[in-house]
């Protein structure tokens, strides 16, 4: 079995301009090497918040061509960790765009990638709509990744809402289910760590849930609350705050 490693969540604040994030998050995932952590995930929407369709098509591009992947890649190399990329919004092969995550390994190459599959659509009681399938294609496929120490199970916010994803993916090999997430607060507020909890305790697997949190540039609200939760349901660490931080726990394999 392997050894324990520790872990980080980076919670961040994306911004309506890509540089603008990546000069956030940056910092905050070096503060996370710097305390030992060999892997470190961040958010979804790393890279943007921007609910104005025109402006956040003109601001993304195509993963081959997109500046703040190649810094988050360089970035690994240089600390020389494993940085998951909770997600960035990339213009896609059709009209719309796709939630993409990426593990990156300590020699700056990409590991692996997964679509987010569930599209968040809802109207919330406060007036507030979403519709992310207008905007982005949604993924087919399921990904576990290899870990040094353990398997990943790669899911993406409202992926938690849907268990046989993660029963899935479990029974594929994870250890670790990952879901970097962008919760709106009203759905924080009701869901967030119970759902969390429930799908650690279900799969028998630890759970590492990097959030946004705080008031965005766009307007927007996020819960923040980022968790680590270990396979019993356990909280390790939580950012118990909406505001940009490093949390670190241990993940011990022999606990899965």
């Amino acid at each position: 079995m392997a050894d324990a490693f520790l872990a980080a969540c980076v919670q961040t604040r994306a911004d309506i301009d890509p540089a603008a994030s990546l000069s956030t998050a940056l910092p905050l995932i070096r503060e996370a090497a710097a305390a030992g952590a060999t892997y470190i995930q961040t958010p979804e929407m790393t890279n943007i918040l921007q609910p104005d369709r025109p402006k956040f098509f003109a601001a993304i591009h195509a993963e081959a061509n997109d500046t703040s992947l190649a810094a988050y890649c360089a970035e690994a190399a240089r600390l020389r960790v494993w940085l998951h990329i909770g997600s960035l919004a990339l213009k896609g092969p059709g009209v719309k765009a796709v939630n993409r995550s990426f593990l990156i390994r300590p020699d700056g190459a990409i590991a692996a990638r997964y679509d987010k599959i569930h599209m968040f659509d809802v109207d919330l009681g406060n007036g507030q709509s979403y519709r992310e399938s207008a905007a982005y294609e949604p993924g087919t496929t399921a990904v576990v990744a290899p870990l040094p120490w353990i398997g990943l199970g790669m899911t993406i916010c409202y992926d938690l809402r849907f268990p046989a994803l993660a029963r899935a993916l479990a029974e594929a090999g994870a250890g670790v289910i990952a879901i970097p997430s962008s919760f709106t607060v009203p759905t924080g507020r009701a869901h967030w760590h119970v759902l969390m909890r429930a799908r650690a305790i279900e799969t028998g697997c630890y759970v590492v849930a990097a959030a946004q949190g705080g008031s965005h540039a766009c307007g927007r609200e996020t819960f923040g609350h980022s968790l680590i939760v270990d396979p019993w349901g356990e909280i390790l660490a939580e950012a118990n705050h909406a505001e940009p931080g490093v949390i670190l726990a241990a993940i011990d394999p022999a606990r899965v």
